[in-house]
């Protein structure tokens, strides 16, 4: 067994040691791994959706914070991350991830949510608030990816993934946070596993091919409440994003630059990301 693998399996008889419910399900087709904590809150389900090479465990420190003031908290893995099996679908990789992942929201959690959605996982998650409203009660969009970027930035974005020498891995752990942890810099090594597998490749060489981004239309349109969380630290994603949201997201959505978070502040800085998503929450009625 692989090292990395074994951490996460690690992480993960933790958290169902402490309750959290693990499980597998059929989603048309796609077997689908994910995590489910009941709540003692009355808040909504929250639903946390991870990025590119990321996985549930990324959000395993927030869900018993959340737990406190929401009903239910969910955590899939998206197709080929963490410990779904591995899929794409094709020529159109994206699409079909989310598609998996809208499927998943009706099937498996069946109510309107709040949403949460980061890197990879947010530009999917403002697709699923665009195209179905039903399901998201209010989104939370953290460190997003998907705003529509010159060829030079897009290009380099993804060919940032493409981590081959230890060197490489070592300096793209320390893009991801506010200050990387010495744990993830002496295992940036085994971490690029994470970004070395058919799903990622498929994803970036679609997304260099094609140039994939969120219409200004989806995100404009966005009726529920919104709130956008961009790291003071952000090394990952360029400013032109953050510009882009802002320019296009609608007028009642909130957009604060936090300081002190990274690209990943469900790993860094957990329990004040959970503070942004309750105030976000008691201020929003939920």
């Amino acid at each position: 067994m692989d090292l990395m693998g074994g951490m996460q399996k690690a992480v993960r008889r933790v958290l169902v040691a402490r309750g959290v419910q693990s499980s597998t399900v059929d989603v048309g087709g796609q077997s689908v791994h994910f995590y489910s904590l009941k709540g003692q809150g009355k808040g909504p389900p929250v639903v946390l959706v991870h990025g590119l090479g990321g996985s549930a465990n990324g959000f395993g420190r927030t869900f018993f914070g959340l737990s406190k003031r929401f009903s239910r908290v969910v955590a899939p893995d998206l197709p080929g991350h963490g410990f779904s099996v591995q899929y794409c679908g094709g020529q159109v990789c994206v699409r079909n991830q989310f598609e998996v992942l809208r499927a998943f929201v009706e099937q498996e959690v069946k109510e309107p949510s709040y949403v949460v959605g980061n890197s990879l996982g947010g530009a999917m998650s403002v697709n699923l608030a665009a195209e179905s409203p039903q399901w998201v009660r209010a989104l939370a969009l953290v460190a997003p990816a998907g705003a529509e970027l010159p060829l030079e930035e897009s290009t380099a974005l993804l060919n940032a993934f493409k981590v081959g020498t230890p060197a490489e891995a070592r300096a793209f752990t320390r893009r991801l946070f506010h200050q990387a942890p010495l744990p993830a810099l002496l295992l940036a090594t085994e971490l690029r596993r994470f970004y070395d597998t058919p799903t990622v490749k498929a994803l970036t060489a679609e997304a260099l091919e094609s140039r994939l981004s969120l219409s200004p239309e989806a995100v404009g349109k966005l009726s529920m409440p919104v709130l956008f969380l961009w790291g003071g630290s952000e090394r990952l994603l360029p400013s032109r994003s953050l510009d882009w949201f802002r320019s296009h997201l609608p007028a009642h959505a909130q957009v604060k630059v936090v300081q002190g978070f990274g690209h990943v502040p469900q790993m860094e800085r957990p329990d004040e990301l959970v503070s942004h998503l309750v105030r976000f929450a008691d201020a929003s009625d939920l």
